[in-house]
């Protein structure tokens, strides 16, 4: 008489836990990588929004071009004339209202959670050239992995490795 086993042994149960645990971790760095590229997609997305906001702003107050060429890697302390709702400014006092408008929008300052800034970009830098009727806007922040972004690229932010660049250019 032959005598046969019923059920699982206990080495069989061992090798199918540790194919179920190779495949958890699996999964588990699968949602990592998804998080983190989830994460750089929204900064671009938002590095776009912060462009065309200021591309925008100039095409409103075409006059005063030049007013808004320099390189933003500083939260502005403040503005001299806030220019909302029926507050008449002059066009050079709306180049310094939109400028702080804008850099407290990408540096993270107009959302708030609590005391925490909870928007813009991670360690922001922005620059805005012109060039007769030529404008761009280049937006640089922090992400997450390293890039090979040349330094030549831009002179927009810094040249560490893990630097992202939007840049836009258009014609106002």
């Amino acid at each position: 008489m032959v005598k046969r086993g019923k059920g699982f042994s206990l080495i069989e149960v061992m090798v199918s836990l540790v194919i179920l645990v190779i495949g958890l971790i699996g999964i588990f760095n699968l949602h990592v990588v998804s998080k983190r590229g989830s994460f750089e997609s929204f900064q671009q997305t938002q590095a776009s929004y912060y462009a065309n906001d200021i591309i925008n702003r100039m095409k409103l107050n075409p006059t005063q071009l030049a007013s808004y060429v320099g390189t933003y890697d500083k939260l502005p302390t403040g503005v001299a004339k806030e220019c909302i709702d029926n507050t008449v400014c002059s066009s050079s006092e709306m180049v310094d209202w939109d400028l702080y408008e804008w850099q407290i929008l990408f540096f993270g300052t107009a959302e708030k959670v609590g005391t925490q800034n909870v928007g813009g970009l991670d360690t922001p830098t922005a620059c805005i050239v012109v060039a007769g009727n030529e404008v761009t806007v280049t937006m640089a922040w922090k992400g997450i992995r390293e890039t090979k972004i040349a330094s030549a690229t831009s002179d927009c932010g810094s040249s560490t490795a893990n630097r992202r660049l939007y840049s836009v250019q258009t014609v106002i």
